[in-house]
C-alpha cells in the first residue's frame, strides 16, 4: 500500500532569493542533518539569461537503522537522486527526488516547493508531497516502513530549524538582502536566445510535472530533497503551519498530512461549501486518522446534514415554547480549560411528558440545535482563549432522577438521540461530569452505555451523593465562582428547573405523526414546478461586482434546463401562480416568471453561463462570479423546448392548451444564496463541473439514507 503524505504551508518572512541562499548552503553536506554524508553533482544546466538553474545530484545517506537490517540489505548507505529546478524569473524552486537504491524493492518520491507568498511578495511558502510504496524488503516491510516514517516525521520537524539556522549565518556574514534577478542586456543573436529559453523552459517543467502526479518521501529516509518544511498555495486549497497550531492545536506532521489530504479530496468532489477544518480534524480523530474510514462517516454526515438542513438549523427553526419552559438545560460560562459548559438538571426533566408533547422529532431537532451552538461557542472560545478550543465540557445533575425517566419511549428517544449524536459530532465532548447519580442510575446506565463510543465513555467522570464537592470533584475542573448554586456554588444559573410537562399539552399519536413530518419537510429549499413552455424564474440582485450566487437544487421529475442571464434593468413584476389562476393546478410548487416577453435576449438580457441539463433525480450545486452589478435571472426551463426558444420563449398563455398531461410538467427544489466572494469558501467552478458534484459524496450513504421517507429519498437519488 501506498503511504503518502503532503505538508501544510511554512511561511517564511523572508524574500524568496534570501531563502534560496540559505537554502543552497545545505549543500555539498549538512551538519544539521547527521545522516546526510555527502552529495555530488551529476548534471547542471544554466541558462544564459541566469534565469534557469537546473542541477542534479546524487545523495549518500547514513539510515538510522538496526545494524542487523543493514547487514541482510547488504549497504552501509543509500542514495538518492535529487533534481533542483529554479525558475529565478517567476522565483519558484522544485525539487524532485527519489531514491536509487533498493529502487526495484521500495519507491520513494517527494515533491517540494518553494514559491512567493500570494498575498506578500517578500514572503516565501515552502510545500512537500511525497509517497512510500514498499514492494517488498526481504520479510522487513513493516519494520523499514515504521524507520521510514519515524525519519520523515523526524525531520520535518527539523526542516525549519535548518532553514533558520542559515538565515542567522548569513546575518551574521552582513548577508541580510539578496537582489533579485534581472534580465541582462539583450544577446546579440535573438534566435540563439530563444532556443536556450526553449531548452530550459522544457527542463524545468519536468521536474514538477513528473512529481505532481505522485504524492513518504526522500526524507523519509533521510534525503535532503527538501528542507522538510511544508507549503505554498492559495489559501483557499492550502493550510498554514502556524494556522494549524494557532487553531487546530498541535499535530504530528503524518497528522497534518491527514487533513490536508482529506481536505483536498472534498474540495475536489463536493462542489459547495466544504466542512471546516475543525469539523474534518474531529471525524479524523474519531477514527484514529485513518483516512478512507474518516471519510465513509464524514460523508455519511454530510448528506444527512444537507437532508435536514442542519447548517440552518440555528437561523431557521425556534424551539417550540414547551422546550423553552421544561427543558432542563443550558449554556453556563466555560471550565477551567476554556471549553464552552452545558449543565443539564436531567433528574428534574419530565422526558416523559416531553415527547408526549413533542414527539421524538422535537427533542432531536432540539438536541441538535444544542450540538450546533457548542460548535459555534468552541469557535468563539478559540478566539477569546487564544488556543484550539475544539470540544465542550457537559455536566449531568441527576438528583430527581427516578423509575420514570426509564418510562421505555423516553429511553428510545434517548438512545436516537445518542446515535444521531455519535454520528455527526464526534469528538465534540471534552468532559461529561455526572453528579448526584441516585441507586436507579446503574439501570439507565446499563441501558444506554452499550450505544456510546469507548472514547467517549472515558470521558465520563461519575460521582454519588455529594462525592463532587470532596478532591477529585468540580473545583478540578470548574472555577469555583461559576459553580451554579444548585449544586452549593455562588453563580445564578438560569438553567430552567424543568418540571412536569402539563398534560393538557399532550399530542395524539396522529397529532405527533403530522407534526413530526413537518419538523422534517421544514426547509429552506424552495419547491416550483416548471411547465413546458412555462418555466420557472427567480431574481437575484447584485449590488457589488465579484458576488457569488451560489445554488443547490434538485430535480425531483422530468428533465430540465437550467440557465442564468443578466439584465442591468429589473425585470416586471411576477407574475405567480398564473397557471393555477386558469384552473391548472400545480401542487407542491409554484411557477414564477420574470422574462416579458418582448425582452430580447442580446439586446435586453443576456447568458452568462451555458445551458445545463439535468436529469430527473439529480442533485446539482454550483457557482457563478459576478462581472456586473444588476439583476440576476436563475431559470429552470423544460427540457424538451428546442434550443432557439431562449430568444423567443412562449408564454403562459400560448401553452395553455398543450398542458392538459403530466409529461409536460417537471418539478425542483432549490436553495439560492448571493454572497461576497471574500466569505465563498468553495469552489468558483462553471455549471458543467459543478454538475451533481454532492452525488459523489453521497454514494458512500445509500444505506443511512433508505431509512428516510420515501418523499426525501426521491430527493437526494443519486445520478
Amino acid at each position: 500500500m501506498v503511504q503518502k503524505y503532503q505538508s501544510p504551508v511554512r511561511v517564511y518572512k523572508h524574500p524568496f532569493e534570501l531563502i534560496m541562499a540559505a537554502y543552497e548552503r545545505r549543500f555539498p553536506t549538512c551538519p544539521l542533518i547527521p545522516m546526510f554524508v555527502d552529495s555530488d553533482t551529476v548534471n547542471e544546466f544554466r541558462s544564459e539569461d541566469g534565469a534557469i538553474h537546473i542541477i542534479e545530484r546524487r545523495c549518500k545517506l547514513d539510515i538510522d537503522a538496526p545494524r542487523l537490517l543493514k547487514k541482510i540489505a547488504g549497504v552501509d548507505y543509500v542514495y538518492f537522486v535529487q533534481k533542483n529546478s529554479l525558475n529565478a524569473r517567476e522565483r519558484t524552486l522544485h525539487i524532485e527526488a527519489h531514491n536509487e537504491t533498493f529502487a526495484n524493492r521500495v519507491i520513494i518520491k517527494e515533491h517540494c516547493c518553494y514559491t512567493v507568498h500570494p498575498e506578500n511578495e517578500d514572503w516565501t511558502c515552502f510545500e512537500q508531497s511525497a509517497s512510500l510504496d514498499i514492494k517488498s524488503f526481504f520479510g522487513f516491510e513493516s519494520t523499514v516502513e515504521k524507520i521510514a516514517m519515524k525519519q520523515y516525521t523526524s525531520n520535518i520537524k527539523k526542516g525549519k530549524e535548518i532553514i533558520e539556522y542559515y538565515l542567522h549565518q548569513l546575518e551574521e556574514e552582513g548577508i541580510t538582502f539578496v537582489p533579485r534577478w534581472t534580465p541582462p542586456p539583450p544577446a546579440p543573436s535573438a534566435e540563439t536566445a530563444a532556443s536556450c529559453r526553449k531548452r530550459a523552459a522544457s527542463l524545468a517543467s519536468a521536474a514538477p510535472q513528473a512529481a505532481q502526479k505522485d504524492g513518504l518521501s526522500s526524507e523519509a529516509l533521510g534525503s535532503p530533497g527538501g528542507a522538510s518544511e511544508p507549503a505554498a498555495g492559495t489559501p483557499d486549497d492550502k493550510l498554514d503551519a502556524d494556522y494549524i497550531k494557532r487553531y487546530l492545536g498541535d499535530l504530528t506532521p503524518l497528522q497534518e498530512s491527514c487533513l490536508i489530504r482529506l481536505r483536498q479530496w472534498l474540495q475536489e468532489t463536493h462542489k459547495g461549501k466544504i466542512p471546516k477544518d475543525e469539523h474534518i480534524l474531529r471525524f479524523l480523530r474519531a477514527r484514529d486518522f485513518n483516512i478512507d474510514k474518516a471519510r465513509e462517516i464524514m460523508c455519511q454526515s454530510l448528506t444527512w446534514r444537507k437532508q435536514h438542513q442542519v447548517d440552518y438549523i440555528l437561523d431557521t427553526w425556534n424551539p417550540p415554547q414547551v422546550l423553552q419552559d421544561y427543558y432542563a438545560g443550558g449554556w453556563h460560562h466555560h471550565d477551567k480549560d476554556g471549553r464552552p459548559l452545558y449543565v443539564l438538571r436531567l433528574g428534574q426533566m419530565d422526558t416523559k411528558g416531553l415527547v408526549r408533547a413533542l414527539g421524538e422529532e422535537a427533542l432531536l431537532r432540539y438536541v441538535l440545535s444544542i450540538n450546533e451552538e457548542g460548535l459555534r461557542r468552541c469557535e468563539e472560545n478559540t478566539k477569546v482563549f487564544g488556543r484550539p478550543i475544539s470540544s465542550w465540557t457537559c455536566l449531568v445533575d441527576l438528583e430527581g432522577l427516578n423509575m420514570r425517566h426509564l418510562w421505555r419511549p423516553g429511553v428510545k428517544a434517548l438512545l436516537r438521540i445518542i446515535e444521531v449524536v455519535e454520528a455527526n459530532y464526534p469528538e465534540t465532548l471534552g468532559r461529561l461530569l455526572i453528579l448526584r447519580a441516585p441507586r436507579v442510575f446503574p439501570v439507565l446506565w446499563t441501558l444506554v452505555s452499550p450505544f456510546i463510543d469507548d472514547n467517549t465513555r472515558r470521558k465520563f467522570l461519575i460521582y454519588a451523593g455529594n462525592d463532587y464537592q470532596g478532591p477529585g470533584g468540580l473545583l478540578d475542573y470548574i472555577d469555583r465562582e461559576v459553580i451554579p448554586d444548585f449544586l452549593g456554588g455562588e453563580c445564578m444559573c438560569e438553567v430552567p428547573e424543568g418540571g412536569l410537562v402539563p398534560k393538557s399539552l399532550y399530542r395524539t399519536a396522529e397529532e405527533l405523526e403530522n407534526e413530526d413530518l413537518k419538523l422534517w419537510t421544514e426547509t429552506i429549499y424552495q419547491s416550483a414546478s416548471v411547465f413546458k413552455g412555462a418555466p420557472h424564474e427567480i431574481l437575484v440582485q447584485i449590488v457589488d461586482a465579484s458576488s457569488v450566487i451560489t445554488w443547490d437544487f434538485d430535480v425531483c421529475k422530468g428533465d430540465i434546463v437550467f440557465n442564468i442571464y443578466h439584465s442591468k434593468r429589473s425585470p416586471q413584476p411576477p407574475k405567480k401562480d398564473s397557471l393555477g389562476a386558469h384552473s391548472i393546478t400545480s401542487p407542491g410548487g409554484n411557477n414564477v416568471q420574470l422574462i416579458d416577453r418582448a425582452w430580447q435576449l442580446g439586446r435586453d438580457y443576456s447568458m452568462v453561463e451555458s445551458p445545463l441539463i439535468c436529469r430527473e433525480g439529480e442533485s446539482v450545486q454550483g457557482s457563478h462570479v459576478t462581472r456586473w452589478p444588476g439583476f440576476y435571472i436563475l431559470q429552470w426551463k423544460f427540457h424538451s423546448m428546442p434550443a432557439c426558444a431562449a430568444t423567443s420563449l412562449p408564454r403562459v398563455d400560448d401553452v395553455l392548451a398543450s398542458l392538459q398531461v403530466s409529461s409536460h410538467k417537471c418539478k425542483v427544489m432549490y436553495y439560492t444564496e448571493a454572497i461576497g466572494s471574500e466569505d465563498f469558501r468553495g469552489s468558483m467552478t462553471s455549471l458543467e463541473s459543478s454538475h451533481s458534484g454532492f452525488s459523489q459524496l453521497s454514494a458512500a450513504t445509500t444505506s443511512s439514507s433508505q431509512s428516510h421517507s420515501s418523499s426525501m429519498a426521491s430527493r437526494w437519488r443519486l445520478c
